[in-house]
Formats: C-alpha cells, sequence, structure tokens
C-alpha cells in the first residue's frame, strides 16, 4: 500500500462508511495531503459505494477543494465586505505581483499558494490575512511583505491556527437527574470565589496575540506566587474588538484594554497584589476625556443590552462547569423536569422568537409544523455557516458560549420529538471557523459526559444527540435545503419550497433548522420568561440582536441591543462614530442579501420590518459602516461578484443574471459604461426577483437597487464623466503627491512599477503614466500626502 494510500485508509477509517461521510472525507484529504488525488477519489469511492462522478461533483462544487497539489506555505486574503472596504484588495494586488501569481495560483516552486477567502470571523480588524492559519488583522503593506518574509521562511506545522484545551477545573461528573444537576451548580458556585483575570481570546483577539498574553500572565502569577489563588479565565469574544488585547480584572470588574504581554507583571504587582488601578490601561472616553474603570460603565457596553453576549467575557467555553455555575442548563432542567412539549412551543411562541438567520420566521411555528408530522426520526438542525461576509457573531457565540446553544437545542428536540419520536441533532458549521468547531467538539464531549446530552438525558428517558458537519465553502449551503443536502454528502443545491422541511427535510424526515443565535435565546426565554423577552424589542420584533458592528467605525466589534434601536444610536453612540473624522456615507446590512442604506435614514429603527421596507434586510446581523472614500458601485461590484460565484447555478434567471449583471457593473467600474447600462441592471432586477429559485437570487439584485436608489448620482459619474468620486475604481483615477509629502520614502519602497520617485526628505512624485494604480503608495502613506483625482 503507497504512503497515499495509507493516508486515505486512515481518513476513512475515522467516518462511518456511509455517503454522508464525504465532504468531510474530502477535507481531510485536502487538509493532509494539499489536494485530493485522483488516485484517492478512486479509494473513496469504493468505500463508501458512491459513483466517483458524485465525488468529482462535490470536488468541483465546494471551494475548499483542489484538484492539484497547493504550495507548502498558503496565503489567504480576507475579501469579507468590513476588509473590502478596508482595502483588502490593495493587499491582493501586492501579493500577486510580489509573488507572481493571482488569487488560486500557486508559485512555480510551490512554495506558496495564493487565495482569496470570504470572512475568517476578524472582521472587526480589517483588513485581515491568513498565513498558513495563523490570522493577521489591521494589515498594512509594509507589515504584510515582513509577514509574508516570516511565513515563507518557517514551517508550516509552526504557525498552525493553536488549539487549547480545557483548563483543570471541577471533574465533570455523570449527572442522572435533575436534583443532581441542581446540586452540581451549589457546589460550582461555592467554588466560584477564586479572584480571576478574564482574557479575551476570540478569534479576533488570538489575531492580536492573546496566547502571548496568557503566558505572560501566567508567568507573572508564577513570579509573585500567585498562581493557584488567581485563575487564569480565556473567554469568547468580549465583543470590544477595537479595543483589544483585553483583560477584566474580577470581581472588581476592571477592564483593560490594548494589553500587552509586557503589561502583565505590573497588572499581577498593582492591581492584584496593591490594589491600584493603572490609569494608562484604562478606556479614556473621547468626548470627555475622562478614565473609566468598570467594564460596565464604558459607553461601548452601557449603551447595549448584553443578554446573550454578557456570558462570554464570564466563562471559560471548554469549561462546563463555568457555563452551569453561570446557570446553564437550568432551563433543560426545568423543561425535562416537568413541562410538555406543547407547552415549551407555546412559550417559545409566547415569546415572538423569529429566526436570526435573515428571515426572520416564527420560530414557534416551524416547531410545531415538525411536532404535528409523524415519524419515526425527527432532525433538530443548527445553521452555523454564517456566509454573510463581514457578519462573525455565531461564530463568536459557538467559540466563546457553545453550551448555550447546546442546550437550546436539546430543548427544541424535546419540543419537536419528545413522547414518540427519536431525535437526532446536526450543527452545520463553516469550515473556516476551526476554533468555533474545536469548542463545539469539546462542549459536546463535556455534555454527553455530564449526562446532558445523548441516551437517557438527566434520567428522565428522552434521548437526543448531536453531530458536527462542516461546510465546503459554499454560500448557497446557508439556504435550508442546501444545507441539508451537504449534509446528507451532496452538492449543496437548494430544492423547491412547496414541500417544506417541516415535513420532509434532512433525509425526507421532519426537520427544523434555527442558527446559532436563534437556538442560543431559547434557555433564556424558558428560564426568564417570555414574559421578560417580549418586554424589550418593537411590536413585531422581539428580544435583542447581535451585530457585527464593522468597516470604517470607530468602535469596531460585536454589539447586542434591542430591536429598534436606531442606526444613528448604533453607529454614533455605540460605535463611535466614523474613522479618522470622515463623513458617513452609507452603512450596509444584511450581507449580499441587503442594502446599503444612507444618511437620511440613520434615524430608522432597526427591526425586521423596518429594514426590509428600507429595502435592506435583517440578515444574519451584518452591519457594515461605510464612509467618503467608499465607492458605492464597487460595493454593487463586490455584491455581485459574490454572489455570482456562489450561485449554485441550478436557475438559468440566477446564473445568467448574476452574470450579465456583473459583467455591467465591472464595465462600469472600468470607465467603459454606457446610459443604456442602468436600464439594463434596472430590467434585471425582475429577472432575478421572479425568477430564482431560492433565497440567493430572490434577493441577490439588493445590493445594486439600493445603491443605484440611493446612490444614482455615482453611477452616473462613472458612466458620464468618467470618474470615481469616492477614488476606488482603478480606471477612474489618478494619483497625486501633494504638499504634505515629508520625503520619508515609504511610497517608493513599495511600488510595483517603480513609479515614484524623489530625494529623501524632499517631495517625492509620480509618474502617472508609470504608475498602475494598485494604490499601495496611497495605503502606505502616513501623512494623508496622496490623493486621487
Amino acid at each position: 500500500m503507497s504512503p497515499l494510500q495509507e493516508t486515505t485508509v486512515e481518513i476513512l477509517n475515522r467516518y462511518p462508511a456511509d455517503p454522508s461521510s464525504l465532504i468531510m472525507i474530502l477535507q481531510d484529504l485536502q487538509s493532509e495531503l494539499n489536494h485530493v488525488p485522483a488516485e484517492a477519489v478512486d479509494t473513496v469511492a469504493e468505500r463508501l459505494a458512491v459513483p466517483r462522478s458524485r465525488i468529482y461533483s462535490a470536488l468541483s462544487f465546494y471551494k475548499s477543494f483542489s484538484f492539484e497539489p497547493r504550495g507548502k506555505h498558503k496565503i489567504e486574503v480576507c475579501m469579507g465586505t468590513a476588509c473590502h472596504v478596508r482595502g483588502a484588495q490593495r493587499l491582493v494586488n501586492q501579493l500577486s505581483e510580489e509573488l507572481g501569481v493571482e488569487p488560486g495560483g500557486t508559485t512555480d516552486d510551490l512554495e506558496v499558494s495564493l487565495d482569496t477567502v470570504h470572512c475568517v470571523g476578524a472582521c472587526a480588524l480589517g483588513p485581515v490575512v491568513v498565513m498558513d492559519g495563523e490570522v493577521h488583522g489591521m494589515m498594512s503593506p509594509r507589515k504584510l511583505s515582513r509577514e509574508v518574509t516570516r511565513c515563507r521562511a518557517t514551517d508550516p506545522a509552526a504557525t498552525a491556527a493553536d488549539g487549547r484545551t480545557a483548563d483543570a477545573g471541577p471533574a465533570i461528573r455523570a449527572l442522572r437527574s435533575v436534583e443532581d444537576l441542581d446540586d452540581f451548580r451549589r457546589s460550582l458556585k461555592a467554588e466560584a470565589e477564586t479572584p480571576t483575570i478574564s482574557l479575551c481570546a476570540g478569534s479576533g483577539c488570538r489575531a492580536l496575540g492573546s496566547a502571548k498574553l496568557v503566558a505572560a500572565f501566567e508567568t507573572a502569577l508564577a513570579d509573585a506566587g500567585l498562581d493557584g489563588t488567581v485563575r487564569i479565565q480565556q473567554n469568547g469574544c468580549h465583543g470590544f474588538c477595537e479595543r483589544g488585547l483585553m483583560c477584566v480584572i474580577r470581581p472588581q470588574g476592571i477592564l483593560y484594554q490594548k494589553v500587552k504581554p509586557a503589561d502583565a507583571a505590573e497588572i499581577v504587582e498593582a492591581t492584584l497584589g496593591r490594589g491600584e488601578v493603572i490609569d494608562r490601561l484604562l478606556y479614556e472616553d473621547p468626548g470627555t476625556g475622562e478614565k473609566i474603570t468598570k467594564e460596565t460603565e464604558i459607553p461601548f457596553y452601557a449603551r447595549q443590552k448584553r443578554s446573550l453576549m454578557h456570558q462570554n467575557a464570564l466563562i471559560d467555553p471548554l469549561e462546563i462547569g463555568d457555563y452551569i455555575a453561570a446557570g446553564g442548563y437550568a432551563a433543560l432542567a426545568r423543561v425535562l423536569g416537568g413541562m410538555k412539549p406543547e407547552d415549551v412551543i407555546g412559550d417559545v411562541e409566547a415569546a415572538g422568537l423569529r429566526g436570526r438567520g435573515g428571515g426572520g420566521f416564527q420560530a414557534a411555528r416551524k416547531w410545531a409544523a415538525a411536532r404535528k408530522v409523524p415519524a419515526d426520526m425527527k432532525y433538530i438542525l443548527c445553521n452555523a455557516d454564517e456566509g454573510d461576509p463581514g457578519a462573525f457573531m455565531d461564530c463568536s457565540l459557538l467559540e466563546g458560549n457553545p453550551h448555550s446553544v447546546i442546550e437550546g437545542m436539546i430543548i427544541g428536540a424535546y419540543a419537536v420529538a419528545g413522547g414518540g419520536s427519536k431525535a437526532k441533532g446536526y450543527v452545520y458549521v463553516r469550515a473556516e471557523y476551526p476554533v468555533a468547531v474545536e469548542h463545539l467538539t469539546t462542549a459536546l464531549d463535556q455534555a454527553r459526559r455530564a449526562g446532558l446530552l445523548g441516551d437517557d438525558i438527566l434520567g428522565t428517558g428522552f434521548s437526543y444527540d448531536i453531530e458536527i458537519s462542516r461546510g465546503g465553502g459554499s454560500f448557497v449551503c446557508g439556504e435550508s435545503t442546501a444545507l441539508m443536502k451537504s449534509i446528507e454528502g451532496e452538492i449543496g443545491e437548494p430544492r423547491a419550497k412547496y414541500i417544506h422541511t417541516s415535513t420532509s427535510g434532512l433525509y425526507e424526515k421532519p426537520t427544523v433548522l434555527n442558527n446559532v443565535e436563534t437556538w442560543a435565546n431559547v434557555p433564556l426565554i424558558i428560564s426568564e420568561g417570555s414574559d421578560s423577552f417580549t418586554s424589550v424589542g418593537t411590536e413585531r420584533s422581539k428580544g435583542t440582536k447581535i451585530f457585527s458592528l464593522v468597516g470604517k467605525v470607530n468602535n469596531t466589534g460585536l454589539v447586542e441591543v434591542p430591536m429598534g434601536m436606531t442606526l444613528r444610536e448604533i453607529v454614533y453612540d455605540i460605535g463611535g462614530g466614523i474613522r479618522d473624522g470622515k463623513r458617513f456615507k452609507a452603512v450596509q446590512t444584511g450581507g449580499p442579501s441587503g442594502g446599503c442604506l444612507p444618511e437620511s435614514m440613520l434615524d430608522l429603527p432597526v427591526d425586521f420590518d423596518a429594514l426590509s421596507r428600507a429595502g435592506s434586510m435583517m440578515g444574519s446581523g451584518g452591519m457594515i459602516v461605510m464612509d467618503e472614500q467608499t465607492c458605492m458601485v464597487d460595493v454593487a461590484r463586490y455584491f455581485t461578484e459574490f454572489l455570482s460565484h456562489e450561485s449554485c447555478g441550478k436557475c438559468a434567471a440566477c446564473r445568467l443574471g448574476l452574470e450579465q449583471m456583473l459583467g455591467i457593473l465591472e464595465r462600469i467600474c472600468a470607465g467603459e459604461g454606457v446610459e443604456a447600462d442602468i436600464p439594463a441592471l434596472e430590467k434585471l432586477f425582475d429577472v432575478l426577483d421572479q425568477g430564482s429559485l431560492c433565497g440567493l437570487g430572490k434577493s441577490a439584485a439588493n445590493p445594486v437597487r439600493s445603491t443605484l436608489e440611493n446612490f444614482r448620482d455615482e453611477y452616473e459619474a462613472h458612466i458620464r464623466d468618467k470618474r470615481c468620486p469616492a477614488g476606488v475604481c482603478r480606471n477612474l483615477i489618478t494619483y497625486r503627491i501633494t504638499e504634505n509629502c515629508t520625503g520619508c520614502g515609504q511610497c517608493a519602497d513599495v511600488c510595483p512599477t517603480n513609479a515614484i520617485s524623489g530625494r529623501k526628505k524632499e517631495m517625492y512624485v509620480i509618474d502617472t503614466d508609470a504608475c498602475d494604480r494598485c494604490g499601495l503608495c496611497h495605503a502606505t502613506c502616513s501623512f494623508d500626502a496622496i490623493v486621487t483625482y
């Protein structure tokens, strides 16, 4: 047996010999062999008893896979919306010049592969580049060159995304009854008085080096003789990503921001040792100049209502004891301790819980419909695909509080299948979220060991278990029926909706699908009551909603607000306004299916219905802020390009309509637009709206429609004046160096065409004939000396 065959067989042995395992088998092959060779395809086809054509269909459909060997080093530029509006394309231009390959290509020596990826879940730190699994945020051209050199000189295995194992906490008990769970919770609370250093270790802070900060605190505590008396707790995302690295000293609630490993010893000595507050590490209110000590008093947090996100900063996601001590699984105990399935559905219905994944459908209606269908098996699924570029709420909840999602799913399974049918669950999660997968895997294992998942949960006779299904990198698989096909090991093509998935979904059985945030709300509704849930929000949109507030805004991060808060309050009161004193231009909500809302709509209340009436949508919760240097025609082109690539191609209206729309927008951005292009776009809106099968195609026109309605003058400037007012579209701008130039020469250093010349400490000049308008000089200049005209 060849080494390749040995590896293939070893991977096959990890999974059941069932076609539903196909996508994850191919993922492991891609990861370990750097591609999926034909010989491996033959072995997989034989083991799973599927035709090779089915495997090749999957390989060509899901973008995670490659038929040809990829480079030893893998460099990926995130092209999510937040990274795009912060200049990610310039980094792609730079890497293509330096490596000599276009995205999707590999250098001739098989050393480096260059790719783009739509969102890695660190949107607040855009632009982001991932090198051999290591996330680098706030990337600049000069920093990029240094990091590429370091990457190529390092063993890829040494820079892979760092994982962590559960801390040595209280042993996990086998809980055989509701009373056992209550006793365990009381014992955990009694042990929970240990002083704690809470450190954000979400994906964003990992990109900023949280692992090094953890190590520095471990050393500082040991040196001070406090190891064992002070706990270092690694949390999920704290939300205020712009201020990472962050730590909170508990129980005092002192928040230190922009902490560096070098600060750890001082924090231990001064704050933990002498009770002193370190003034320079406190948050300073930009309006008043006041230093704020307590986490809860910082305006970013004080103006939110953190019903779901607050636990992210209080628990270690790898310690089930933390979740139980904080009240976790109490809702499940209440449900299994005496509630009827119909009562659970009634509570969720009374709460008015609408799905947080985009459609806003009433959760209880799905549950009730699936419960009424007689079947020997019912499936309760979680959609953690979160394909919207610029959205990372679900990722952060799974990383920071996976048990809240698990508990919600178990409650949902009891409501749908309790008292008769068997039940099984899947969490369909993006492969681009490796930390979320690791944390969810650990949480599921701990829940099983504790008797909270699997057979005879808490001794009540109810059984339900959950498996993880990793997506292969396809945006359309966020659509319900496409997701189910992917779990079954097939390509993710949506089907017509005349048969509802609540009647015939996964494996043609009754199926309920909700997203991460929806499931995490369920334990809150059961524990706190539907009246508490409905006391927040608007008449038809109850509760809170988590948004990823990113782009050209000062306070980037995750925010959780009551439904009905206005865009202005979110962008200015919580988000702190626009970066660098620039003018607000638009905010884009709802991802590729949403729209761009202008300044005149800033007082719009944010709920499902108000956003839809305004020509956008809630979506999963992406909220990308744009300033005067954002080209709205380019934004429309960006989303159309994304959707064109992500369309499954099943519908001619979607496949061909998006292709034609993209072609028109590319011509306009290239300065080749004509007057007839705008009415042609408007005709295509109807084609997509009326002729597409699933939500991807039906909503695909929204970004173009909204930008055309609200920023028509920009389209006209591109077409009539051959000018990009925002200075973005490459063919329609010219760069010039102004008198602000200090003669530092940084721009000349990064220019790939040697179009910039001058002497140190004197004003440089650009040869416009030699300039290829890549924008690297503009992105590099620290003195605002390079402008476009």
